[in-house]
């Protein structure tokens, strides 16, 4: 039976539907065609998509019934394996249920004001304020700073979902500006030409997730303070792996908030769920009223809020010596490695490292031929990265074994033999620049 067939149906025999109609108008989207072009030319390379049946402590994995060791997610710290986070878990679902039922505008469970003194004690802030994730913070919290008469002007490889938030302000009115990727002088040339303007925002990434890079806080910072601007640090790759007790690359770089707004994130290194922003007094309660997620969206679920004040209380703990010691540890065995084999690494300082492999093709080969020896690292290719920029992209945890890590090592170095890779002794070009996942959801 088609729609036509349904009583009161306005649509004759043979007419797409409207529900057709709408997928038809989506495939003519250049990113989709992308990805379906991908998908039919990288069919059983790309390994997108995969379903875990099981994991282990030290980040064992099975899929379809293989057991690989997962150097692909950025469980930095290991900790979603930790029983005290696990029991913080129950402890939470036993005291407050599952759900806490209502927008924080209306209500809060004490847990979540209470952890939210608690994380800017941490920080160093005078306040924070949670939210259900980075994503829902940039783009409820980034819009929220701005008007008509201010402007955002964001680093070319900022993370999407600050490239989101500031869709949203420039649909609100403010105008949006780019500069080159981590260049001071790049960015005072754009607000020396954008000016006049009330008042602005600058969007980075604290580390940029493609090549583990972090931003040239000191020198951006400088050139805000010269024209009334305040950096906003997406800082979620950071979050608990940088910095003292895992404070973060701000304190790190600056040495205090004084000219910024930073957001970090729970659900990477702390491996629960949510994130927040870092702020004055001031500024928690004008996000209140002016960021839209916070307003509308639902809460983190009080579970997690425990299970994140357990986190808190490791990271300003002496284990939290010891798991930062093992993950350096394990980062410099990586990058030595990948080093000597004379590969070009991007990254090395922060657990997130990359290989430039270059081209989609064999960025995908090599992805699938360490899969098929048991490990498993993200082939990361256009939109992500700029295209014949295509790199392998692998994600250090402290509870890695240096045996795997080794093995990791051994099959990249088998792999090299077989699939083209570029090397670094080779390399007459400057190194190619890469920021964070930035998938675009229009065509321009």
């Amino acid at each position: 039976m088609t729609f036509a067939h349904l009583k009161g149906s306005n649509v004759s025999v043979g007419q797409k539907t409207p529900l057709e109609n709408l997928a038809r108008a989506i495939r003519t989207s250049s990113l989709v065609k992308f990805y379906d072009i991908a998908a039919q030319q990288y069919d059983g390379l790309h390994l997108k998509e995969l379903s875990f049946e099981d994991v282990g402590p030290h980040r064992e994995m099975k899929v379809n019934g293989q057991t690989l060791i997962n150097f692909g997610f950025d469980s930095f710290l290991g900790l979603d394996q930790d029983q005290r986070v696990r029991d913080a878990l129950i402890r939470g679902a036993q005291t407050w249920g599952t759900q806490f039922g209502a927008s924080r505008a209306f209500a809060s469970c004490s847990v979540e004001t209470q952890l939210e003194e608690k994380i800017a004690e941490w920080i160093g802030t005078e306040a924070a304020m949670i939210f259900p994730s980075v994503t829902l913070t940039n783009v409820g919290a980034l819009p929220g700073l701005v008007g008509a008469s201010d402007i955002i002007v964001v680093d070319e490889f900022a993370h999407n979902s600050i490239l989101e938030g500031a869709k949203i302000a420039k649909a609100n009115g403010t105008r949006v500006l780019q500069f080159a990727h981590n260049d001071a002088k790049a960015l005072e040339k754009v607000l020396i030409e954008a000016a006049p303007y009330r008042c602005a925002v600058i969007a980075i990434d604290g580390v940029y997730s493609m090549s583990g890079e972090i931003a040239a806080m000191p020198e951006l910072n400088e050139v805000a303070k010269r024209h009334n601007a305040v950096l906003y640090i997406d800082d979620a790759h950071a979050t608990a792996v940088i910095g003292e007790h895992g404070r973060g690359t701000v304190l790190e770089s600056l040495g205090s908030y004084d000219n910024t707004i930073v957001v970090g994130c729970f659900s990477k290194a702390c491996s629960v769920f949510g994130a927040f922003v870092a702020c004055t007094h001031e500024f928690q309660r004008l996000l209140k009223m002016r960021s839209s997620t916070y307003i509308f969206g639902g809460p983190v679920p009080p579970p997690y809020l425990e299970a994140i004040s357990t986190v808190i209380d490791i990271l300003q703990s002496d284990d939290y010596v010891e798991l930062r010691e093992q993950l350096d540890r394990n980062v410099q065995h990586i990058v030595e490695g990948l080093e000597a084999l004379n590969l070009i690494v991007l990254g090395g300082k922060s657990p997130i490292i990359t290989v430039l492999v270059g081209d989609e093709m064999n960025t995908f080969k090599a992805g699938k031929y360490l899969f098929d020896r048991g490990y498993y690292v993200q082939s990361v290719t256009f939109p992500a990265v700029p295209y014949h920029a295509s790199v392998l992209r692998i994600q250090i945890n402290s509870n890695h074994r240096p045996a795997d890590i080794a093995g990791l090592l051994a099959a990249i170095s088998e792999m090299k033999q077989l699939i083209h890779l570029p090397e670094a002794s080779s390399m007459q070009d400057p190194l190619p620049t890469m920021g964070s996942d930035r998938f675009m959801t229009s065509d321009a």
